[in-house]
This record gives C-alpha cells, structure tokens and sequence, in this order.
C-alpha cells in the first residue's frame, strides 16, 4: 500500500499568486517528449523547442502545438502559416538546447546545427528526428499568454527508430 501525504492546504485551493508556480511544478513531474517545431516561407526561418505538442484527430490528420506569443518564432510561424514538428532521439540534446535559445546562435544560425531537408511545406525537416509531422495551420488562437495552433498533416516523414528525448523533472532524458 502506498501512503500519500495531503499537501498543505494552500497547495490544494492555491492562492491566485501560487497557481502558476504551483501548475508549473505540476508539469515538471509529467514526462514530455521533445521537439523542434520549425517554419519557413515570407516571414522567413524560425524555430524552437516545444514539449507543448500533441496530436488532435488522425482523420484529418493533426496536431496542436503551443508557443507564447512573445516569440518571435511564433509570429513567423503565423505568418508563413506552415510548420513542421521534428520530435527530438535521445541524441539531439545539443540541438534542443539550441532551438531552446540556451546557447549563443540565434535565428538562421541555429539551422547551421543539424541537417535539415524540407517536405510538401517547405518548413524545415530535420534528417535526425525520430519523426518529422509537416503542417498546414488549420487554426490558431490566443489562449492567455499562448498561441494555441493546430495544423493539417500534408506529409510525414519517419526517422530511424531510437530512443525518444524526453523532459521531465526539468531535465532532458532519454526514453
């Protein structure tokens, strides 16, 4: 039998200051898979790394991704209307930490890391993912501090089969 400890009160109602302390540790315990969500068209390159990615319906093919509205990847991938979501093997840390802007490169310069291709889209593709999911944005909102975008699948491209990177716990990891 597993004993459970009741958090302190204030933990379980969370004063409207907590809540967003309190949701963000939350989320830290739940394992999120890794990814590189890129665009390219008028408004040009841009990326970065999200855990916030899930798939909505498998007919019509799609997936959700969310990206605060200060980015200015965000505002690229609006405006190109096209992205691709390249989930991360437990070999590509150093590039996660790159489209995270935890290094020096910034903008263009972080596709100097990696090799990249493009599919039916033109958003960039990268040739080491698991996984990459191209994308039409079929709709996009603003919920809060977030641009909610859920994209058509027009094309996918399967990577080799290896051991997921991970986030969990604020740590990278490799399942």
């Amino acid at each position: 039998m597993v004993k459970t400890q009741a958090p302190p009160q204030s933990a379980v109602t969370g004063a409207s200051d907590l809540d967003a302390v309190l949701f963000r540790e939350g989320m830290s315990r739940v394992v999120g898979a890794v990814h590189v969500v890129t665009t390219d068209g008028p408004s040009g390159r841009a990326g970065f790394t999200a855990t916030a990615v899930t798939p909505v319906t498998d007919s019509p093919a799609s997936l959700l991704v969310c990206v605060n509205t200060a980015s200015r990847s965000a505002q690229a991938l609006l405006a190109n209307r096209v992205f691709c979501v390249n989930t991360l093997g437990g070999d590509s840390l150093a590039l996660a930490d790159v489209f995270a802007g935890r290094t020096e490169l910034q903008g263009q310069e972080r596709f100097t890391v990696g090799q990249w291709a493009k599919l039916a889209t033109g958003a960039p593709a990268l040739a080491a993912s698991v996984v990459s999911f191209d994308c039409r944005i079929s709709d996009a909102r603003v919920v809060a501090t977030h641009h909610v975008i859920i994209g058509e699948i027009v094309g996918i491209r399967l990577g080799e089969q290896k051991p997921a990177l991970v986030y969990q716990g604020r740590l990278y990891r490799e399942l």
